[in-house]
């Protein structure tokens, strides 16, 4: 078993579909595509490629830590204390444990994530 993950940006197999919790839904309709990539054995690490359609959602990240790195479209990240933020294509960003804001999808978004709990 190598210890070493190669992400490749369009996984060859078919990803997981989703819509937003409706409890975490502010606006839009945005559908979401995860290709699981790897975790790590007690299942605390997951890496992997994420995509979303256009829509607003609450984002709450608990005790978890995401590093995000953008490889298309265009997202905004409001924190609840009003700060805002416009990540495109190439950017990258950590949301850490106790993030509360709302994640905004304004060009459809694809990107690689490391959700460590």
């Amino acid at each position: 078993m190598s210890l070493l993950l190669p992400i490749s940006s369009s996984p060859e197999f078919s990803p997981r579909e989703s819509v937003a919790d409706p409890e975490r839904l502010v606006s839009g309709s945005p559908a979401f595509k995860t290709w699981p990539l790897d975790k790590s054995r007690d299942g605390n690490v997951r890496t992997g490629i994420w995509e979303a359609t256009p829509g607003t959602t609450k984002s709450i990240k608990g005790e978890a830590f995401e590093f995000c790195h953008i490889l298309e479209g265009l997202v905004g990240i409001t924190e609840n204390d009003g700060k805002s933020y416009l990540f495109k294509a190439g950017d990258s960003f950590v949301m850490k444990p106790g993030f509360v804001g709302t994640w905004e999808t304004m060009e459809t978004v694809k990107k690689i994530y490391v959700f460590v709990e």
